[in-house]
């Protein structure tokens, strides 16, 4: 049987990740309160954010400002950007 969690996005048991997505207390927390589901979720969300945004991930900006969105991604707040028109399917 796999891991529950419950799932700080969906508010609902879910199955969890197999382990933690980075070290740290950080990741530990990933670990304990997000879904499998929503993290998959996050990393598509992420991947459109780098490739419409440009971002170049080795800069402390890049980084600072995917750190923040994926905050507001699990948080669901309203104010996550999106890539500019992007359509959901």
């Amino acid at each position: 049987m796999s891991r529950q969690v419950f799932c700080r996005k969906y508010q609902m048991e879910m199955e969890g990740l197999d382990f933690a997505p980075f070290p740290g207390a950080k990741g530990q927390e990933f670990f304990e309160n997000v879904s499998k589901q929503a993290w998959q979720e996050w990393l598509q969300h992420q991947t459109t954010l780098i490739n419409e945004k440009r971002l170049n991930v080795f800069e402390p900006e890049a980084k600072k400002f995917l750190e923040e969105q994926r905050e507001k991604f699990f948080n669901n707040d309203e104010s996550v950007e999106k890539a500019e028109g992007w359509k959901p399917e």
